[in-house]
């Protein structure tokens, strides 16, 4: 089958989008923040990746300028959280739509963390979170230049934590951290086997010098 997705949300004459189904799965950011007036709010993001690793940026878009996207804007900080299995319900709580200034954290029954580098609390469970700075936002247009009232925030990571539970022998262990990930429709997938291979430039044997091994 063919279709064009700008013909409508039915051109694929589906009962059910199959779009973000495809594009599966995807890294849940699960981004904490303070408003101007230092409330804090707390929400996840499917659209959400790590874009760069040197210097670390990861980038997250909000279809609307959502409370935790329009904080980002306000403030130029925000803080990514790993969402995990054990925190699936209190993850999928904070996506409720409460009222702008109520606490997502205290709905969720989590429990704020201070962070070092920037003023946002990260989740005390999360297994491991990421402090970041905003680089630089956007509204995204479409191709004929109108706006979609799509935003993109970029981010540099300034201050990572670490649960060190799940540093296993010297690297960060995400089927023990039970990491998720958002798929297509209502579903969700968890990371439960690894497998790890070379690639052709790495000469056929892991060294100091490896990618993601130094």
């Amino acid at each position: 089958m063919f279709y064009k997705p700008g013909d409508g949300r039915k051109s694929h004459g589906l009962p059910f989008d199959p779009l973000k189904a495809i594009v599966a799965p995807r890294p849940i950011g699960w981004m904490s923040t303070l408003d101007a007036a230092g409330r804090p709010n707390l929400a996840p993001y499917s659209f959400f990746n790590l874009v760069q690793g040197y210097p670390p940026i990861m980038v997250f878009g909000s279809e609307g300028l959502k409370h935790s996207a329009a904080n980002a804007v306000a403030t130029g900080e925000f803080v990514f959280n790993l969402a995990t299995r054990p925190l699936f319900e209190a993850m999928n709580t904070s996506s409720g739509a409460l009222p702008e200034g109520e606490n997502e954290f205290d709905a969720a029954g989590l429990t704020m963390a201070p962070c070092h580098l920037v003023r946002a609390p990260r989740v005390a469970e999360s297994p491991a979170s990421m402090e970041c700075k905003v680089l630089q936002w956007m509204e995204l247009h479409d191709l004929d230049g109108k706006p979609t009232d799509g935003f993109m925030i970029i981010g540099q990571v300034v201050g990572i934590h670490i649960d060190e539970r799940y540093i296993i022998e010297g690297r960060f262990d995400a089927v023990a951290a039970q990491s998720i990930a958002r798929c297509g429709y209502r579903d969700y997938a968890q990371v439960t086997e690894m497998f790890e291979a070379l690639r052709p430039t790495d000469g056929g044997v892991f060294t100091t010098t490896t990618s993601d091994r130094t």
